[in-house]
């Protein structure tokens, strides 16, 4: 297993520089941002295709200092019931597809989308619950219509270019649980897996040990990023918390740095089950906690993860 981190946490910095940082603080890997809702500050995939040359000049960017690219990243809504964000949103996904294909990096990943209730709406729907029977009638449309025709499309796209779609499991998005995500992928095959991130199914009350040996062979990237349940506000409220992130004391959770959240204890069993189900590969460092500065926060995560990883090949087992 590697430490890595989403660049996207460093933005403001030129590419270079950002890179020789995040090196310095002993990452090995790197997810990119290349378009939809993150920045695509450090890559715009519509420079970079169709000219060898910048794709060479780009990924040499990273190897020369030794560094793996875990994954592009192209976090949108091509569902979105706006048909200008949509097609924006699927657009930026096609390209990453490509760019990834000639950089040689078998993950992009993104998320399912949501579409809105009807055609002619205006924002998406989310649906929670499936009463008045009205909800379910949309989850049908938004499944029937539009998730598995759009991604049908999508899944062919991507496996014609040797990339595998992550999605990462998040509320607001058709696709946020193990049920919902082994849902898409039967429909659509292999070609779908998970980008894990455990803060997002800590928040839903979700054990992502047990989600882990759920997705067993559906893992393809992972994200390491932690959650705290406020015991005060969760109790009272729940955790089905619309108030903005910066109102940290009055929310019922908050995304934390890894071990902020969840002590040793569980991040070395969130690694040992990792390997359990076969995965190998980067823990890339997500840093949306609004109570430490990015560097701070990205280097604690850094430490951290080292103490917990499991670097080595297996051993003979001598004692069998």
């Amino acid at each position: 297993m590697k430490v890595g981190v989403f660049l996207v946490l460093f933005q403001s910095e030129p590419l270079e520089k950002a890179l020789d940082y995040v090196k310095s603080a002993g990452v090995e890997a790197v997810e990119v941002g290349a378009g939809g809702y993150p920045s695509n500050a450090h890559c715009q995939p519509e420079k970079i295709l169709g000219n060898p040359e910048e794709v060479k000049k780009f990924k040499d960017l990273f190897v020369s200092r030794g560094l793996e690219i875990s994954a592009l990243s192209c976090h949108g809504n091509s569902l979105h019931p706006n048909p200008e964000i949509a097609r924006k949103h699927h657009e930026e996904l096609e390209k990453t597809i490509l760019l990834a294909e000639k950089l040689g990096v078998q993950n992009v990943i993104t998320f399912s989308g949501c579409p809105g209730d009807s055609e002619g709406s205006k924002y998406p729907n989310w649906v929670t619950c499936p009463w008045p029977s009205d909800f379910l009638e949309i989850l049908k449309w938004q499944w029937e219509e539009k998730v598995i025709p759009y991604w049908k499309k999508v899944g062919r796209f991507a496996q014609d270019h040797g990339v595998r779609i992550c999605l990462e499991m998040h509320p607001g998005f058709v696709v946020y649980n193990p049920e919902t995500l082994l849902r898409l992928r039967a429909e659509i095959g292999e070609v779908i897996g998970a980008n894990f991130d455990p803060s997002h199914l800590f928040w839903q009350g979700i054990d992502p040990i047990l989600a882990l040996r759920k997705l067993q062979g559906a893992i393809y990237h992972v994200h390491a990023k932690d959650t705290k349940i406020d015991p005060l506000n969760s109790p009272v409220n729940g955790n089905l918390d619309t108030k903005p992130y910066t109102e940290e004391a009055k929310r019922s959770w908050l995304f934390r740095t890894v071990g902020y959240g969840h002590d040793f204890q569980f991040w070395k069993d969130f690694v040992s089950t990792l390997r359990l189900v076969g995965y190998d590969g980067v823990l890339s460092i997500e840093h949306e906690d609004s109570l430490m500065s990015a560097r701070e926060g990205f280097e604690k995560a850094v430490a951290f993860l080292k103490s917990v990883l499991i670097t080595e090949q297996v051993g003979q087992a001598w004692w069998v």
